[in-house]
């Protein structure tokens, strides 16, 4: 390993953050679509500059990332904001599911894609990105009722979309005459394996951290639970977003001596995120555009429908105003690596549809993932809500 190679490129990537940081606020362009323009400018699809060192860790940074957004996240469905937003979560998590799933699905097969294939892409469909809407909430400094309702809902609706999904897998391979006795245990145990994993971890931090200095826990406790949990669910092979999310739940509504449970978290995750942000963006294939074709430019436009129209029932239903349910579906538009994860799983399932499956999530997940944080951001300023102001780079 050529050790100042990877030094000088992780500074470099480091500053590039910053930049995207100052230049987002003055452009009013998102922090993460511009971290991933940069990733895509000096990776493999641009000048080819990120060192092999720098590339052969990106499956860690993608984990410590994820993992402690996972866990903020989580802290989100505490019983206060539940007890304020919990018939909303609930209903518009679901229906913005179930609604996606369904468009998707039956619009695909009215202009002719065979229906196991229009299932699991409808499925895939349900997949969003907590990562980059965490990002944007925190960059924007948005506040209120509507900021809190949203953070609840990605916590929870990447759930409800592995329940779809698994349901969905197995659907799909009844329509093509075999059995899927080994998907369903596989969906079961991702999701209640995921489930224990968060709850075994939560409950004895939920106890215990937070006691060396009342209030909060220390920094060290605080990422000490999150890889812990982190690395639990990797060797049981189940979502350790999932698990991560769960966890965070349990310690927000258990450690009463906690004032902001994994506040601590907060400050130190921007460097993972940014790190994260412009590798995923370098690690993308941008020729993958080029196979996206009606079938991707329609499912671009099915998914975003199914967000909107599926936020709105929801709204409804929960008793907020048809505004807030539309900018909130507009605001539940970035889908990455959790739709990815969900391709790589189908095209294993359905091998003879392996390349149209995994071609598509790839080109229609670079498209989301660059332009949905521009209208989450969208939605969060149009929200009839408080914004304080731009979060620091410093955060």
């Amino acid at each position: 390993m050529e050790l100042h190679r990877a030094f000088l490129a992780l500074g470099v990537l480091f500053l590039l953050g910053l930049v995207a940081d100052s230049l987002g606020r003055r452009v009013h362009i998102p922090r993460v679509t511009l971290l991933m323009l940069l990733g895509i400018a000096v990776g493999g699809s641009g000048l080819d500059l990120i060192p092999a060192e720098i590339e052969a860790s990106f499956d860690f940074l993608v984990t410590a990332a994820l993992s402690m957004v996972a866990f903020v996240l989580g802290g989100h469905l505490s019983r206060a904001n539940l007890r304020l937003h919990g018939r909303e979560i609930i209903w518009i998590s679901i229906t913005v599911v179930v609604v996606t799933a369904i468009a998707v699905s039956l619009s695909l097969m009215v202009i002719g894609v065979p229906a196991h294939l229009a299932l699991l892409l409808g499925a895939i469909a349900t997949a969003t990105a907590p990562a980059a809407m965490h990002d944007v909430v925190k960059q924007t400094g948005a506040k209120g009722a509507f900021a809190e309702r949203l953070m609840g809902i990605v916590a929870v609706d990447d759930g409800w979309g592995l329940i779809v999904f698994g349901v969905i897998l197995v659907l799909a391979k009844a329509l093509i005459g075999e059995t899927a006795s080994d998907v369903t245990l596989l969906i079961a145990w991702e999701i209640g394996g995921s489930l224990l994993v968060g709850l075994l971890v939560g409950i004895p931090a939920a106890l215990l951290t937070g006691r060396l200095r009342p209030g909060q826990p220390m920094q060290i406790e605080a990422l000490g639970v999150v890889f812990i949990c982190a690395g639990f669910a990797i060797w049981l092979d189940v979502s350790y977003l999932l698990a991560g999310m769960v966890a965070g739940t349990v310690v927000a509504n258990f450690a009463r001596h906690h004032e902001r449970p994994f506040h601590e978290i907060e400050n130190i995750q921007l460097p993972f995120l940014i790190l994260f942000f412009l590798l995923a963006g370098a690690s993308l294939d941008v020729s993958a555009l080029n196979g996206l074709g009606v079938i991707g430019v329609f499912y671009i436009a099915l998914r975003l429908a199914g967000r909107v129209l599926g936020s709105w029932i929801g709204g409804r239903w929960a008793g907020i105003g048809t505004r807030e349910s539309l900018l909130t579906g507009l605001a539940l538009t970035p889908q990455a690596g959790v739709a990815v994860g969900m391709g790589l799983v189908a095209a294993d399932q359905f091998p003879e549809s392996r390349e149209t499956i995994l071609g598509l999530v790839v080109a229609t997940t670079i498209v989301f993932e660059i332009f949905g944080p521009a209208l989450t951001r969208y939605a969060l300023i149009k929200q009839p809500a408080k914004i304080d102001g731009p979060s620091s780079s410093s955060d």
